[in-house]
């Protein structure tokens, strides 16, 4: 693995160099794996760090990200980290496979988030909005996780547009092994950072390896039912049930059938869940924005309940959304792997070598926002990004690889956000400001609680 420049062309082109002991990235690591980034990122193009004498590269500059990500995609791969993460639960699905493997699943679902498809799932994304706010309110105003909340609603959107109800599915289990998975997935990370051996013990290794066993054996009850069914129902599984390879014209086996829904439940519930609770937090301490929001939809719908067709009328509330999503990234880090060797930035880099976008740094880099820790939805107006390089606002990745269901995450948080604010005011419990830290995804230190209130 080697990242080859002179240290001359280095200071020339301002690229920054690091280090750091393992000892003190270890723990860094354990703690909160934010904490281990290196601070030059949020103020540097590119961040040459070096872990004892394992060289990784932080690629901050727009114009760079494109090259890696883009015209370079070819030659990276997911690497080695991804897959000892995320790999035990999603097998070789759509976030975690290579090459033509990749290539043929994609294709393959593809066509279950185009937009005309994404837009009839905007009833049951509304009926679920509406479930959780019923239950807020007669709940008489008690004290919510409002993370939790939010993963439980999306959750119920996944299931219904997915797996059109799965009455036969423990939804609550399910959701507790994806958060009994996801826990202890920085001792992995650190492990597998530093070259540790896979068999010492860590915090949390058995009930996230009972929570992979639960949900691949659950969701394979879930395949082989279905693929016995008479008639089809038209959802994510039924398409993944029917895909084939276009050149070989091999079907998807029930593993690998698997390892897709458990990415799009895993992936697709948790960081849109996430994205509406940071941009409930951040609403709860700027009242103002809120109003401004509530003050659209009200417009919008003229007091009436919000209707399929008005959601994507709405255009502060969404940028309200990808605002918090810039301040509070879920997936905050993207990670890659040199497998053909190429040039960025005036670096070699040689096979194995890593390369990070550290997306959290990005969307607070000091040279491409002003005041980049600021709250300010604006920001995502139509008329205000004109300027803004496409790569410097990353929420769902870029490059071949960005997330095929960002329309369908953007849509599902306008419209529970447009469901639930002109009924419901949400009333911090701690004034303190929450720490983000990173268990893949960006999840808050402590539960986000809040008390619900009518809203007058």
């Amino acid at each position: 693995m080697t990242i080859a420049a002179k240290p001359e062309h280095l200071a020339a082109t301002g690229i920054a160099q690091t280090s750091r002991s393992p000892i003190g990235l270890f723990a860094a690591i354990l703690r909160n794996p934010l904490t281990a980034l290196p601070p030059e990122i949020f103020r540097e193009k590119m961040v040459l760090a070096d872990v004892g004498g394992k060289q990784s590269l932080y690629v901050c500059d727009p114009p760079l990200i494109q090259e890696a990500l883009v015209r370079q995609a070819g030659h990276l791969n997911k690497g080695e980290i991804v897959h000892k993460v995320l790999g035990p639960a999603l097998g070789d699905g759509l976030l975690t496979a290579e090459g033509a493997h990749w290539r043929w699943q994609r294709q393959s679902v593809a066509a279950g988030f185009q937009h005309e498809r994404l837009r009839g799932f905007l009833p049951a994304m509304l009926a679920a909005a509406a479930d959780t706010r019923s239950r807020w309110l007669a709940d008489g105003g008690d004290a919510l996780d409002i993370g939790h909340e939010m993963m439980r609603t999306t959750f119920a959107i996944i299931v219904e547009t997915m797996l059109s109800g799965s009455a036969n599915l423990d939804v609550a289990k399910v959701e507790r092994s994806i958060t009994d998975y996801l826990e202890p997935t920085s001792f992995v990370f650190a492990y597998s950072l530093l070259g540790m051996p896979e068999w010492l013990p860590y915090p949390g290794r058995s009930r996230a390896r009972a929570a992979t066993a639960y949900l691949r054996e659950s969701l394979g009850e879930l395949v082989a039912t279905r693929r016995g069914a008479p008639t089809q129902r038209g959802d994510l599984l039924d398409m993944l049930l029917t895909a084939s390879d276009p050149e070989t014209g091999r079907a998807m086996q029930d593993g690998e059938i698997v390892d897709n829904l458990l990415t799009f439940i895993t992936a697709g519930h948790e960081t849109t869940a996430l994205g509406l609770a940071w941009t409930l937090h951040l609403l709860a301490r700027h009242r103002d924005i809120e109003e401004q929001v509530v003050a659209e939809i009200a417009a919008v719908t003229g007091g009436a309940p919000l209707a399929p067709e008005q959601v994507m009328a709405l255009p502060f509330t969404k940028a309200v959304f990808q605002e918090a999503m810039r301040l509070y990234p879920p997936a905050p880090v993207i990670t890659r792997q040199v497998e053909k060797p190429f040039q960025l930035g005036g670096l070699m880099l040689g096979e194995g070598s890593v390369i990070y976008v550290p997306i959290q740094a990005v969307h607070r880099h000091e040279t491409l926002w002003e005041e980049p820790d600021r709250f300010d939805p604006r920001r995502f107006l139509p008329e205000a990004g004109r300027s803004r390089h496409r790569y410097a606002y990353l929420p769902f990745g870029a490059g071949p690889r960005i997330c095929i269901g960002s329309a369908f995450a953007t849509m599902e948080a306008v419209a529970i956000l447009a469901s639930l604010l002109p009924a419901v005011r949400l009333e911090p419990l701690s004034t303190r400001a929450p720490e983000p830290s990173l268990k893949v995804t960006l999840r808050p230190r402590r539960p986000l609680r809040m008390r619900p209130r009518p809203r007058r």
